[in-house]
């Protein structure tokens, strides 16, 4: 196993595997249509490349991991991997979940017409709430959750049960109700997936505004 990942990290690395040096072998099987591995094999070969192109590649990755790939190993110190660990789980992480937090807030302001700010820390610790939208002298609370895909979607409703007295306690502090914004990731954009509730936000609105 440890091996097949060295290969295939490798070869996508240089692109061994992309369709200027293998063909679009998707398409070409489903042209071919074959029975068995044999059949598909001799197509292959015959159609799309030769036995000995692939033989190439093959020792051209060899190449790379015994010299390119070695060499850079060999470059690596202790303190690079200290670094890289640290940058993925505390950088990385955080610039990606608010990269993905400012993309649904924006997304907000443009459906619902209004300005939102981001909550004071003060805010996100006590009640549980990223930003924030005022209405005359009274605020609407909006927290963001980044779900990831539908999995992590019950993880969440359990969360929101959790801090459901902390957004009580902000509405009888503010005025206005916190809403849960769930953001998932369709056709590698960050959408909102429970959209129904922006007409819950815009009836919030309009209440707080009438009263």
């Amino acid at each position: 196993m440890p091996k097949e990942w060295i290969l295939n990290s490798v070869m996508n690395r240089f692109q061994l595997n992309y369709k200027r040096n293998v063909g679009a072998v998707s398409e070409q099987i489903r042209k071919c249509s074959p029975k068995t591995i044999e059949e598909w094999k001799n197509y292959y070969f015959k159609n799309v490349k030769s036995k000995r192109h692939i033989e190439d590649l093959g020792r051209k990755l060899y190449i790379k991991i015994t010299e390119v790939i070695s060499a850079e190993v060999e470059s690596i110190t202790e303190e690079d991997c200290i670094e890289y660990m640290y940058n993925m789980v505390i950088n990385r992480t955080f610039d990606g979940y608010m990269t993905e937090i400012k993309t649904i807030y924006g997304q907000l302001e443009k459906i619902l017409g209004v300005k939102i700010e981001p909550a004071p820390d003060k805010w996100d610790r006590l009640f549980n709430v990223d930003f924030y939208i005022k209405i005359k002298d009274k605020y609407i609370g909006l927290q963001v959750k980044p779900a990831g895909d539908v999995s992590h979607i019950p993880q969440i409703f359990k969360e929101r049960k959790i801090q459901a007295n902390t957004h009580k306690e902000f509405e009888q502090k503010y005025g206005g109700k916190v809403f849960y914004i769930i953001s998932i990731k369709e056709n590698k954009k960050k959408v909102i997936q429970n959209k129904e509730v922006i007409d819950e936000i815009r009836k919030e609105m309009e209440r707080l505004k009438s009263s």
